[in-house]
């Protein structure tokens, strides 16, 4: 209690008004980051559907390569090419699918860095 008397006597309580504008911006803050957070969930959903149709797509046109030349190989030799070639095609792939998802996860870092400091996504 006297600490609160001393605080009166120092003039040191802050004015009504300035007590509601900071707690007015603090609101605004937090519902910035909301807004910010909820942009970046349905960024990643949308994200997460393209990749996962992307390869799927890309999966069923292997298959699909693949089921075409094991029709057409007519001899153990044939066969080996064929395994060869799918093998090295389905490494292409996943190469190109782990650069892919490692550039994304550098995006997500940065965007939740920013979201973190405080500054607004773009």
């Amino acid at each position: 209690m006297t600490q609160l008397s001393e605080r009166a006597a120092c003039g040191s309580y802050q004015p009504l008004e300035s007590a509601e504008a900071e707690a007015a911006k603090l609101n605004q803050n937090a519902l910035g980051f909301m807004l910010d957070v909820q942009k970046m969930m349905f960024e990643e959903l949308v994200f997460f559907s393209d990749e996962m149709l992307e390869r799927t797509r890309t999966e069923m046109h292997i298959f699909s390569e693949f089921v075409t030349k094991m029709a057409g190989a007519h001899s153990v030799q044939d066969v080996r090419t064929m395994c060869q070639q799918c093998g090295e095609h389905q490494l292409d792939f996943f190469r190109r699918d782990s650069e892919r998802l490692f550039k994304h996860s550098e995006r997500m870092i940065a965007t939740t860095s920013e979201l973190i400091n405080c500054r607004p996504l773009n």
